[in-house]
């Protein structure tokens, strides 16, 4: 079976990771956090020759979500043209709120209000499978109560948006957050992954499991 291959846009006023990924030599895709600018994500995947069959969201921040309605939209009129039913958008359940709310999603705060929903809201320890992917929902609640990361097993890959970053973890002083709550995520779910376990935040460069256990000072 081809390799799994990750690839990376930094997109929006924060620089925020939009990962998209598929097997070597296919053209679907899943994109995780569509960060902004969602025509433009459309095009550039387009243009390269992929199809996006999910779209994955780690959480409801605003710099994770401003693009995601455009790159829903523009996905599924085309999927519309071929006759294919339309793309799913996947959160965790406990994000239902937040989506919704410009308030809390901090969308109304950066000036540019967000209101909006997933299609398909799911559980920790669920499974989804798309682009011939499959990936395990791992709850981990403290940046925001229904954060989420996304657990690609077969490539040792982990999309851990705002939850886990390079020697640092996602703040907590927006609504919903709790530090005590996100570091009980991170050692009681995320540290008993395997080491070798390849981190994808959702700012700035990758990490692995084994790394963050021993220099993370925030899970000391």
């Amino acid at each position: 079976m081809e390799e799994i291959k990750i690839g990376r846009m930094v997109l929006g006023v924060c620089q925020t990771n939009c990962y998209f990924l598929y097997r070597e030599g296919r053209k679907e895709c899943i994109v995780v956090d569509p960060a902004d600018q969602g025509a433009n994500i459309y095009r550039t995947l387009q243009k390269n020759g992929f199809q996006v069959e999910a779209i994955l969201l780690t959480h409801g921040h605003f710099d994770h979500i401003w693009g995601m309605d455009a790159l829903r939209d523009a996905v599924n009129a085309q999927r519309e043209e071929d006759g294919k039913e339309s793309v799913k958008v996947y959160a965790c359940e406990a994000e239902r709120e937040l989506l919704k709310s410009p308030g809390m999603n901090v969308s109304e705060n950066a000036g540019r209000p967000c209101s909006t929903y997933a299609d398909m809201y799911v559980k920790d320890g669920q499974k989804i499978q798309a682009a011939d992917l499959c990936c395990r929902v791992i709850a981990t609640p403290g940046h925001t109560a229904g954060g989420c990361c996304y657990y690609f097993e077969e490539a040792g890959f982990l999309v851990a948006g705002d939850t886990l970053f390079a020697e640092s973890v996602g703040r907590t002083d927006f609504p919903t957050g709790s530090m005590a709550t996100l570091v009980r995520s991170i050692k009681e779910k995320l540290f008993v992954l395997p080491e070798e376990t390849k981190v994808y935040p959702g700012h700035g460069e990758s990490t692995t499991i084994g790394h963050e256990k021993k220099y993370n000072p925030f899970c000391a």
